[in-house]
């Protein structure tokens, strides 16, 4: 692997990293549908990570899913219950961003803000098996 990929990959962990740290001064100020929001993305920028060990992005979001679900949580690389649970931050992102009428919890945003924290370092564990110093 060459040294711009490297650099890349480290570029998409960072932000994800720098996402959620968002989404947490989000949730901590009230701005639940906002943190629901960058939970969602600090998780998406991270499978955006594990992706680009292999060259491949994807231009739609749900193609990004299905495919990680598919590759890597199905086979168990990354656990199971992870997969549940980034459909629920997709789900939970759709809402707060389109229905107008949703109204976010305290409650549900801190759990998308875990769930982001959760499946960043599994895939921090993940790129560091594969060599990526982070």
């Amino acid at each position: 692997m060459d040294k711009e990929m490297r650099e890349l990959i480290k570029y998409r962990y960072d932000r994800a990293g720098e996402t959620l740290e968002v989404a947490k001064e989000l949730f901590g100020n009230g701005k639940f549908k906002d943190a629901n929001n960058r939970s969602y993305y600090a998780a998406y920028y991270a499978m955006r990570a594990v992706y680009t060990l292999q060259g491949k992005d994807f231009k739609k979001h749900k193609t990004l899913l299905a495919e990680f679900n598919k590759e890597f949580v199905a086979t168990e690389i990354f656990p199971r219950t992870i997969g549940r649970k980034i459909s629920m931050l997709a789900l939970v992102r759709e809402q707060s961003d389109y229905n107008d009428f949703y109204i976010a919890s305290s409650a549900e945003s801190q759990q998308q803000v875990e769930i982001a924290e959760e499946l960043i370092k599994l895939v921090a564990e993940y790129l560091k098996r594969q060599g990526i110093e982070l």
